[in-house]
């Protein structure tokens, strides 16, 4: 069986230098992040390699999703491996949880490639913990990837 790689991508109307901006502005990550039905804090910030990011996400109704964390709440503490202005960003992402089913090291690749008056951004995710489902973390990234386009595109 081969290894699981969720993937999603999608052309957003802005330059990869913008797009990579984005990706590691704090104001603009907790802008667009979090995926439809919740929101985000940052509670530590260090963008560079070596460095990264606590991450604070809340469902709005948490109700018909139970959090990671606590039950309204996803805290993922977010390592930046490697950092290619305009190209890529690699991010290990890492739950806070106490079911072993969320446990683990999740890679993050955001490859970025322009494309036209745009850039395609592939978003890439390999070590996925077994406790989250595939469709699932890819409508995540779909809805993530629509915020994105949303922030840089209304400009």
């Amino acid at each position: 069986m081969a290894a699981r790689a969720d993937r999603v991508s999608r052309l957003i109307a802005a330059s990869p230098a913008a797009v990579y901006g984005a990706l590691l502005d704090r104001a603009a990550l907790q802008a667009w992040l979090p995926p439809s039905g919740m929101s985000g804090r940052i509670e530590r910030w260090d963008p560079r390699p070596g460095g990264g990011f606590r991450m604070v996400l809340t469902y709005l109704d948490p109700a018909g999703a139970p959090g990671k964390s606590s039950d309204a709440t996803d805290v993922a503490d977010v390592g930046f491996a490697d950092l290619v202005p305009g190209e890529r960003v690699v991010q290990r992402v890492v739950f806070e949880a106490d079911d072993p089913a969320f446990a683990g090291v999740m890679t993050m690749t955001w490859d970025l490639a322009g494309s036209g008056d745009g850039t395609e951004v592939t978003v890439t995710a390999t070590g996925v913990p077994s406790g989250i489902g595939q469709a699932d973390h890819e409508a995540g990234i779909a809805s993530s990837l629509g915020n994105l386009a949303a922030y840089l595109e209304r400009s």
